[in-house]
């Protein structure tokens, strides 16, 4: 129901072509154990520099439930504190002063109550033990690193989608393994980016994380911070925007979604 009314339509789920019909194929039916490691923002982390090193991924100070048992005078600021189980949720920590504002409107409660699972029917949630954490900040030239997100099938890269900052908003739009941009883009996301975005310098070692990461699984997204002179996994993502994820050109949904060799995995 909840895919026709932001949709417009009904999945076709007992033969499902387009991508976003593969996220709730995926969603409904797919009991893969590893998801739960994977959605674990804290947990990932231990899977992600076993295959690629650590030297990839971003420091976790702490993990628990209480951000008032924490002793920040140990915390090297600037730093995110985020739940580990839900998407969209942070605050950028980057003074003494900003902490004292997080505890004084801490929003641990409503964050820890997040669940995907009940409101979206994302499974893998509904194995992590929910927490606050409270991970590295990279800054770049004052702000936040560029963010690319890898689709990957099988450990091939199909697109990259590259969010470009615009001070308080932001544009977006599709790149290929070749960096050659592709024409496509969520509407209901950021607006498109009409101009060329320099391939990065990292571009290789990117590509290269992101194939050995994707190389266990079907599909996943992998996302990354990205400078200069580093490279960091920000997180692993399995169900991209629900599985309601626009299109346009809306053709293009079915490009991508016919790149996707589903494999559904059911416990036995």
């Amino acid at each position: 129901m909840q895919y026709r009314l932001i949709r417009g339509a009904w999945p076709n789920l007992s033969n499902p072509v387009m991508f976003g019909e593969k996220v709730q194929a995926r969603k409904l039916w797919d009991r893969n154990p590893l998801y739960a490691t994977l959605v674990d923002k804290n947990a990932v982390k231990a899977w992600i520099a076993e295959r690629v090193g650590a030297e990839h991924v971003l420091q976790v100070y702490w993990a628990g439930r209480d951000l008032k048992s924490v002793d920040w005078s140990t915390i090297p600021l600037p730093v995110v504190v985020k739940p580990n189980h839900a998407s969209g949720l942070g605050r950028f920590i980057y003074t003494p002063e900003d902490v004292a504002e997080l505890l004084a409107d801490d929003p641990s409660a409503e964050w820890l109550a997040v669940n995907h699972y009940r409101y979206n029917r994302e499974w893998a949630y509904s194995q992590v033990e929910p927490k606050m954490m409270i991970e590295q900040m990279l800054v770049v030239d004052g702000g936040i690193p560029a963010d690319f997100r890898a689709f990957v099938f099988d450990g091939k890269i199909s697109h990259f989608m590259v969010d470009i900052r615009h001070g308080e908003t932001a544009t977006s739009c599709a790149y290929g393994p070749d960096w050659t941009k592709l024409p496509f883009y969520d509407p209901e996301y950021f607006p498109h980016h009409k101009g060329e975005v320099p391939r990065p310098k990292q571009f290789e070692a990117m590509c290269r994380i992101a194939s050995t990461l994707g190389r266990e699984l079907d599909f996943a997204r992998i996302d990354f911070f990205v400078s200069d002179d580093s490279v960091h996994v920000g997180e692993i993502t399995l169900y991209p925007g629900g599985g309601y994820e626009g299109f346009e050109p809306k053709e293009w949904e079915r490009v991508i979604g016919e790149r996707w060799t589903q494999r559904l995995y059911n416990g036995r």
